[in-house]
């Protein structure tokens, strides 16, 4: 059995770091809140640029605008926007979204297509790096406060390589957020632009809206898609940030009950042992009395 004087120190060290665990568990419940509330501030508008699109999207229309340039057969180069956090302590967000990036890259160049990675987050540029996997682009500026404008800065120049035919595709390795429990890794395919309701499986809305279009469809959706496509990388953005809090708020959570569990542990270890410590010395008093007796 350790002497009590470990014991204690053990204790204390556990202590500092059920402290520092408890800090970081409410630090990351502040920051999720807000980074919730971007999340559902997002997906309105969202879902008004998807029904407009529906609403104006027409295939005569469509073989118009390079954005809705759907691939013939197979791609054959496809630029994959990764994204990871910054900073770990987050139990396995980071390794899910890096093992979805891996599963969807085996997959694209099983059929033949060329990736061209672009990462955003330290943890993801670290592990390719390290896989000796060489990336197009990389960020770390984002962090878990994305702003609307880093949306356009990242995929502006993808929307010009595909518009010009050197792209064939654009995806987004992200983690869709659910709740703060269930923030699942996530491929999306944002370019080329699949008609709203051809995605939903053909079921668009039952009224179709009457617009009174001015100027006409055409200069409408021309301004449109790259706004939907931006849409599309914002949401992935800040959906990214609420999954990241949410799984360091659960991490820390864990972490902090699990030294509650082992402060308790050796508490009573502790406690048994000095109990066993001052029994010895009972009997060597004892003891030592009865040689003198004697």
């Amino acid at each position: 059995m350790a002497k009590p004087r470990e014991l204690r120190r053990r204790i204390k060290s556990v202590q500092s770091t059920r402290k520092i665990t408890k800090t970081m568990e409410l630090v990351a419940t502040s920051k999720l809140k807000r980074a919730q509330d971007r999340v559902i501030a997002a997906r309105p508008y969202a879902a008004a640029l998807a029904e407009v699109m529906g609403d104006l999207y027409a295939p005569e229309l469509g073989e118009r605008f390079p954005l809705l340039r759907q691939p013939v057969g197979s791609s054959r180069r496809v630029a994959l926007v990764v994204i990871t956090a910054n900073r770990g302590l987050c139990g396995a967000f980071n390794a899910n979204l890096i093992r979805e990036a891996r599963r969807r890259i085996e997959q694209l160049e099983g059929e033949g297509a060329k990736v061209d990675l672009h990462l955003i987050g330290k943890k993801g540029i670290t592990y390719f790096k390290f896989a000796k996997r060489p990336a197009a682009s990389q960020r770390t500026d984002i962090g878990d406060k994305p702003r609307a404008e880093h949306a356009p800065e990242i995929v502006d120049p993808l929307m010009a390589q595909f518009a010009s035919g050197a792209l064939d595709a654009v995806e987004v390795v992200f983690a869709q957020f659910k709740s703060a429990v269930s923030t699942p890794p996530t491929t999306l395919r944002i370019l080329p632009i699949a008609p709203p309701r051809a995605a939903e499986g053909g079921k668009g809305r039952q009224k179709v809206a009457n617009y009174i279009l001015k100027p006409s469809a055409e200069a409408i959706l021309d301004q449109l898609l790259p706004l939907y496509v931006r849409n599309q990388v914002y949401r992935a953005l800040v959906e990214t940030a609420a999954a990241f809090l949410g799984a360091q708020r659960t991490a820390m959570k864990n972490a902090t009950d699990n030294a509650g569990d082992i402060i308790e542990l050796l508490q009573r270890t502790y406690n048994r042992a000095r109990q066993a410590q001052i029994t010895q010395e009972l009997a060597e008093i004892v003891g030592g009395a009865e040689a003198l007796k004697g």
